[in-house]
Parts: C-alpha cells; structure tokens; sequence
C-alpha cells in the first residue's frame, strides 16, 4: 500500500533547523560515518589515506603469519606421529594392551581439548550474568 505525503514546505519557527520539502523518501540516505563506510567511499573513489593503507598491509601480515604458524604446527605433528610410530604397552583398570603411540597421544590431545571445551562452557554458564525478568504477557 502506496500512501503520498503533501509536498508543502513547512517553515519552522526556530531559526537553526531546516525544513524538508517534499516526501522523505525523495531525500538522499545519510551515509553512515564509520570506518568500514569511509573505507567503501575511498575503494570507490580510488583513493586510500595512510592510515587504512597501513591497517590493510598490518591485516595482510597478520593473516600471512597465522598461515605459516598453520603450516608449521602440521608440520610438527607430522614429525611427531613419525617418530612416534612404535607399540607401547596401555595398563587399563581391568587389564592391558598394546597401542601405536601416536594414536595414543592423539586420543590423548582430542580428550583433553573436548575436556578443555567443556569446562569452559561450564565456566561461562555458571558465571554469566544474571537475565532479565520477561514481562508477562496476557
């Protein structure tokens, strides 16, 4: 449903604001003042000031340092499950058995990460902050 809005000026008695002629939809949309817009507005106009030039190389060196460390922990865990390939002997609570080392510590590795979520799941459960009360409805 189309409605139409009078597109009389209204004059305003105070002397510092403007009055808006015409509907509201006829105005331009104010563009948000924030850095992910200015940076937009920038891309668009081909130019970037030295601040965004140096957050954008500071990203990129960021993002070039988490791919080596990536690289360099599978690495690592490749030289490990290579030098740990021999038979070790598991004492149970009712019994024992022989198991690869490297499937030992690797069972080892995943239980105390799924531990270490849990826990921290409960943590933030048990301290997270208190609800509000919802209003009844009728």
């Amino acid at each position: 449903m189309r409605s139409t809005t009078r597109k009389i000026p209204v004059n305003s008695p105070l002397p510092d604001v403007t009055p808006i002629n015409g509907s509201v939809s006829e105005q331009p949309p104010a563009a948000p003042n924030t850095a992910r817009a200015r940076e937009a507005a920038a891309a668009a106009n081909g130019t970037e000031t030295r601040t965004e030039h140096f957050r954008r190389k500071a990203l990129r060196g960021r993002l070039h340092g988490y791919a080596i460390g990536t690289v360099a922990l599978v690495a690592l865990l490749i030289a490990l499950a290579a030098s740990n390939t021999g038979q070790v002997k598991v004492n149970w609570l009712i019994g024992n058995s022989q198991v690869s080392l490297v499937w030992l510590v690797l069972a080892a590795a995943i239980l105390g990460w799924v531990l270490g979520l849990m826990a921290s799941a409960r943590f933030h459960w048990r301290t997270r902050a208190p609800r509000r009360q919802r209003e009844a409805r009728s």
